[in-house]
Order: structure tokens, then C-alpha cells, then sequence
């Protein structure tokens, strides 16, 4: 099992604690993530969102790819893999951007491709935003550019959305024929383009027979488009690890009690539950806690943590993006009572 984090960049992760000690700044993110190579860590995931989900839209918020830039060039071994959104940003230039960061951190970035789901934001920053079978048809394009541009010396490309002549990109991303391109999704025609045109599958919290469910399903996909294997299955989860069961739970209670003050973190809420196609409905409870992190209920002591951790494994997980609060703090007591269990 592969231990990676989502990075912080919106002051926690929980909606219903105010202050969570871990600001949104370039300085907490830099310490973060240098700790992290050092605790033994493999992946941080840094998020794309220009407001502000977890806090509220009128709170600050890092941007993912001048962070993730600036992170490659103090970092030595940990793999960054950055969000990127299609309907903010120009393919062309994107993958001009990538090859370019991957150069700087020496072949360590990696891009998690999202089809937004945020029409606030949207409206805000001009980000195209369309239903939702549309928006994975410009995913889909957007992917084509990408993975044209890194690997032919010259490309052309004419698309419903995009169109390319003799396009030129070099110096090329160190990672060949390109970056490994992750990607989530529940609906139909998001799981036909990730098996088609992707690298890695990412999920959202959930259980392991849900899990495992989706791996199996993704896996027949793949070997039916006649492609290699995915190169990794990656789950996202929030950490509650305490020195007895009955800590962790009382921990588990404050951060999952809905009060008044709390409902600006849920202002993308309603879009997030009806404009995506999801496998499972969500409970406010269930958000309280970014990406579904409860469902996996990677909640107790270390041993119980574990026990929960193989099930993961030996449903086909192999990466662990894991969220904690307090990052730093809680990550270290991951990374010293927890991840030695599975070392090799």
C-alpha cells in the first residue's frame, strides 16, 4: 500500500470546525509536504478549485498549479499530482504547463483529471460548465490535445471544442510517452473515457465492498478496450487515529455535528450532489468530511486503522489519499503508529 495526502490548501477539511491550525498558505503547504517526504509519504493530491468549498466560497484558497510549480522545485521524491479542470483551462497551454513542471520536479507531477461539478464557480471564473455528458466530450478532447502535444513533434487536432495546426511543444515532459493521468467517476460515460484514456482510477471514499466493486468493474473495462492495466487504484479517506476507540469516536462526534454556523461549507453541496451522477447519496454528515473520507471509517487506534487499511488492499487499493486534521500534527502520528505495518 502506497500513503499519499491531499495537500492543504483550504485551511482544513472539515465543514463543520472553524479553525482546523492548518492556514492556507504557500509556508504551511511547503512545511507539509517536506515533512511528508521525510515521514515516508508517496503522493500529495493538490485540489483545482478557485473558491473556497470546505470554509466557504469568501474564504482564501491556494491555486493548484502555481502551488504545485513552486512545491516540485523544494521537493525531492514525492509525486505531485495537481488537479486540472478542462472547461478552465486551454489544452495546448495546459500541456505546455505540465511538461514544464514536469521537468522541474525531474518526472514527479501528475495530473488528476476533473470534470467540474461547481456552476457557481463557474459563473464566476468563466469556466465552461455544460451538462454533464457534454462536459466528459470535452474531457475526452481536452485528453486527446494533451497526450498529442507531449508525444508527436508536431499535432494537429479538429474537434467539437478544440482545434490545433502543426502545434510544437518542447521541451517534452521527462515522463514518457506522457504524466500518468488519474481520473474519477460514477456515471456511465465517465467510466468509458477513464478505461479508454486514462492511466489510474481515483474514487471517492467508501467501503470496501464498494470499492472493490468498482475496481472489478474498472479492471473488466480496461481489458475490454484491450489496454494494459491501470497503473494504480487510488481512494480517497479522512483519519481518525486515537490511542483508544473511545477518543477516536468522541473525536468522530465533534467533527460530524451539523450546527448553523457551519452551512457556509456546504454552499457547493447542492451542486455537487445534483450535477454529478453518483453510486451513492450523500448525507450532510457524509460531507462534513471532504470526498466522502468517513465511508472508508479509517476511525480508532492504530491496530483497529490497520485491520481496516488490508481490507483496502485486498480489495485492490494501492494508494491511500488521506486527509487529517490537523494535517501536520496527525499525519506524523499516521506515519509513525500506522504506515510501518505495511512496509515490506
Amino acid at each position: 500500500m502506497n500513503f499519499g495526502f491531499w495537500l492543504p490548501l483550504f485551511g482544513g477539511w472539515l465543514r463543520n470546525v472553524e479553525h482546523e491550525n492548518m492556514p492556507p498558505t504557500f509556508d504551511y503547504a511547503k512545511t507539509v509536504i517536506q515533512a511528508a517526504e521525510r515521514w515516508g509519504y508517496s503522493t500529495t493530491l493538490i485540489a483545482e478549485l478557485y473558491l473556497n468549498d470546505i470554509k466557504g466560497p469568501e474564504q482564501d484558497v491556494l491555486e493548484a498549479w502555481s502551488t504545485a510549480a513552486a512545491l516540485a522545485a523544494v521537493t525531492e521524491k514525492i509525486e505531485i499530482m495537481t488537479a486540472i479542470r478542462p472547461g478552465y483551462h486551454n489544452p495546448a497551454v495546459a500541456a505546455k504547463m505540465a511538461a514544464n513542471i514536469d521537468q522541474i520536479s525531474g518526472g514527479r507531477f501528475t495530473l488528476n483529471i476533473v470534470s467540474a461539478w461547481w456552476a457557481e464557480e463557474a459563473r464566476q471564473y468563466g469556466g465552461h460548465f455544460a451538462e454533464h455528458d457534454e462536459r466528459y466530450e470535452r474531457t475526452q478532447e481536452f485528453v486527446d490535445v494533451l497526450k498529442g502535444m507531449w508525444t508527436q513533434d508536431s499535432f494537429s487536432y479538429k474537434g467539437r471544442f478544440y482545434n490545433l495546426e502543426d502545434a510544437k511543444l518542447s521541451p517534452k515532459p521527462l515522463q514518457r510517452p506522457n504524466p500518468i493521468l488519474y481520473a474519477g467517476g460514477e456515471s456511465e460515460r465517465g467510466k468509458k473515457l477513464i478505461a479508454e484514456h486514462c492511466d489510474a482510477y481515483v474514487m471517492h471514499g467508501g467501503t470496501p465492498e464498494e470499492v472493490k466493486k468498482k475496481i472489478d468493474d474498472m479492471k473488466a473495462r480496461r481489458a475490454e478496450a484491450g489496454l494494459e492495466p491501470f497503473q494504480s487504484f487510488g481512494m480517497a479517506a479522512y483519519v481518525i487515529c486515537r490511542d483508544t476507540e473511545e477518543e477516536a469516536q468522541a473525536e468522530l462526534t465533534r467533527i460530524t455535528t451539523v450546527s448553523e454556523d457551519a452551512m457556509k461549507g456546504y454552499a457547493g453541496f447542492g451542486d455537487f450532489v445534483n450535477k454529478s451522477q453518483l453510486e451513492q447519496k450523500l448525507t450532510l454528515q457524509d460531507y462534513s468530511v471532504s470526498n466522502r473520507g468517513l465511508r472508508p471509517n479509517l476511525v480508532g487506534t492504530p491496530e483497529q486503522i490497520s485491520a481496516r487499511v488490508k481490507e483496502y488492499e485486498e480489495a485492490g487499493v494501492n494508494l491511500l489519499l488521506l486527509q487529517f486534521s490537523p494535517q501536520l500534527e496527525e499525519m506524523e502520528r499516521f506515519a509513525r503508529d500506522v504506515m510501518p505495518r505495511f512496509q515490506s
